[in-house]
């Protein structure tokens, strides 16, 4: 992995391939590799032709990290990706970002509408703009010393994930606390670039992605069929939806 230093932070990335660039911005608790070299994406984009870039949100990964949830808000966490692109001189890219990272491509993309050709929102739909349900008790579950005290089943899913991932749970506690800044239905409007939205028929933290989709100017929907939240991730029939979104989309 390579890294650039921006706001204080240094943050961890990857560039692989050539031809049309696609950036990628993965999910809270996650990193690049969980999110997207291990379900198989990266692979995916590199064989169909893109420049894949996937950086480590500031707080994941083998990104620097905050204790401090004033370091976590969208702007703050886009801002790294806009600088990333500024970094590797990309003046233009498809957005591609997954839970927290779709809401993160959407600041982006009203921050700098100018570098973001297309976006891609996965697993999270109207959610965006309604908010996604009690998210205090995963806060709770990622501090408790003890794991086997964590009873709330949202908070387990999310306590266990962040152990699996060997994450810092201190600096996720402090992320999920500000990270969760909702756009309003008018935000959501301004954006004007091609969008696809996919959230899992079983997913129950997203919220619909037709009803984001219909307050979205040039957008789509698309249901990952008999996926949840987790498992939508690397589902096959996402991955072809997304080629010929992107295929339709060119740069």
């Amino acid at each position: 992995m390579q890294s650039f230093s921006h706001d204080g932070f240094d943050i961890a990335f990857i560039d692989e391939g050539e031809g049309d660039p696609i950036l990628l911005i993965h999910g809270f608790a996650s990193n690049h590799f969980v999110n997207w070299v291990s379900p198989g994406w990266t692979k995916t984009l590199r064989e169909a032709g893109y420049r894949v870039v996937a950086l480590d949100n500031r707080g994941h990964g083998r990104s620097s990290r905050s204790y401090d949830p004033a370091d976590y808000t969208p702007p703050k966490m886009a801002s790294d990706a806009v600088a990333l692109l500024d970094r590797l001189d990309i003046g233009r890219a498809h957005l591609f970002g997954y839970s927290m990272g779709a809401r993160l491509a959407a600041f982006v993309a009203l921050q700098a509408p100018e570098k973001v050709a297309t976006l891609i929102f996965g697993g999270l739909g109207i959610g965006m703009v309604e908010g996604v349900g009690e998210w205090d008790v995963i806060a709770d579950a990622l501090s408790a010393e003890d794991p086997g005290a964590v009873t709330d089943a949202r908070g387990q899913m999310f306590r266990k994930f962040a152990d699996q991932t060997r994450s810092d749970r201190h600096a996720l506690a402090a992320c999920i606390a500000t990270s969760r800044e909702l756009l309003s239905a008018e935000q959501v409007a301004q954006i004007g670039q091609p969008t696809l939205v996919a959230v899992g028929t079983k997913d129950d933290i997203g919220g619909s992605p037709e009803r984001l989709a219909e307050l979205m100017p040039n957008a789509v929907a698309f249901a990952v069929e008999g996926r949840d939240h987790m498992l939508s991730v690397g589902d096959r029939t996402f991955k072809t939806r997304v080629l010929e979104f992107l295929k339709e989309n060119p740069l």
